[in-house]
Formats: structure tokens, sequence, C-alpha cells
């Protein structure tokens, strides 16, 4: 099977840092491409860094982001504190302008797009965020992508060896221990990171059935590289 290229974004994030790390480890994977604000930190003969500020606008790369098979956005901003026309903003907004320029260079890639579990696309409900998300998952849809994945993952344990400075890792030491309650109480609501980057990548080489992956499906899909 010929090498997939891959973008990703939101990779000195958990979700993002741990699908970069899949991506550098999987041998199905040829060029990455990582549009960031700030460096990862990781160094690789398949990976190349670009840094960009505005990811609403990334028409000025041009050339660089052409002949790429697929993007995993993990790109995303907590809703805690801001208004609708911020969220807005800085979910639907940039996600769209990102996506359609990508779309418009790459028509035959695959676009993965980190979401939530609980998105609301019927773009009415009451929570702010589940109804941004909502429609940040909808107007995707319609973009002329190969194909369009939105995964909602709900708890998100994390795995070594990410770096253990960052916030994510702070927090998991002390609440790590709430993984197991969880899973035991409802083990459709915690993924392992690795599994999470394992779907998007095999969403890019296999497809699947459904564009709106809950966490069941991401397990399925996760699962596929095994075979």
């Amino acid at each position: 099977m010929e090498k997939l290229n891959v973008i990703i974004t939101g990779a000195t994030g958990m979700v993002g840092e741990g699908v970069l790390y899949e991506c550098l480890n999987h041998p199905q994977i040829g060029k990455i491409l990582v549009i960031t604000r700030k460096t990862t930190g990781y160094s690789d003969p398949k990976l190349t860094e670009i840094i960009h500020a505005d990811f609403s606008d990334i028409s000025a790369l041009g050339d660089i982001i052409k002949g790429y098979n697929a993007c995993y956005f993990c790109l995303g901003v907590t809703s805690l504190g801001k208004k609708e026309d911020e969220y807005t903003r800085l979910t639907y907004t940039l996600t769209i302008n990102f996506a359609t320029t990508l779309a418009s260079l790459n028509p035959d890639m695959t676009f993965c797009y980190i979401s939530g579990a609980g998105t609301d696309t019927s773009e009415k409900g009451k929570t702010m965020w589940a109804r941004v998300k909502g429609k940040t998952e909808n107007d995707l849809i319609k973009l002329p992508f190969k194909q369009v994945y939105n995964f909602r993952p709900a708890g998100i344990k994390p795995f070594l060896p990410l770096k253990p400075s960052q916030t994510f890792y702070k927090t998991y030491k002390y609440a790590g221990w709430l993984f197991p309650v969880m899973k035991m109480i409802n083990p459709d609501f915690v993924i392992e990171l690795k599994d999470l980057a394992s779907g998007m990548i095999n969403a890019s080489l296999t497809g699947y059935t459904k564009n709106t992956l809950e966490v069941k499906d991401i397990k399925i899909l996760a699962k596929v590289q095994a075979r």
C-alpha cells in the first residue's frame, strides 16, 4: 500500500502529540507536516514543522500543503470563560477556514477532526460548545474532501513517552486513578490516547462506515491495524 503523507495540527497538545508520536512510529506513514505555533520538540527524517501564527488563514502556505493524503486536526480550545462569538471564532471559523483551503488543494484528502462526546449536530441545543462543535462537524462534511471523519472522544487516558512537563501529565499524575473507575462505571466513556491516534490513522488507511465516530467506533477502528 502507498504510504500516507499527513498534516497534523495541535501537536503540542495532548491529543495532537499522541497522534504525532503514533505517526512517527507507523510504517505506513511517509511524510508528516506539522503546522504549529511553537515547535513540538520532535525530530525525525519524515517530520517537517512549519511555525504559523494564524490557523484561520493558511493560504500563504500554498504549495507547501499540496500533495497530502490526510489531515489530523487536533487543535482546540476550552469553552470555559468564553462567550459564544469568541468560541465560535476559535473553533468553527478557524477550523472551517483551515479545512476549506486544504480541500481546495487536496481533494483526495481524508480530514479527521477531533470533536467531542456530546456534540450537538442539531445546532439547537442549550449547551453552547456542543452547538458550535455540531455546526463545525456539519459544515466539514460539506467540504469537497475525499472523506471527513468527526471523532468524539470523551475521557482520554494519555500514554508515555509524551512530555511529562505538559499540564495534562501533571493533572494525570494526581487524577489518573479516576480512569479505571470511570472505565468500570462506563466503558464507553474512556479511551486510550493510543487507540484514538490509531483510529485516526486507520480511518485514512481503510475508511469507516460512519462519518461520526463515538468512543465505541474509535475502539473498533483502532483494532483494524492489527488485522
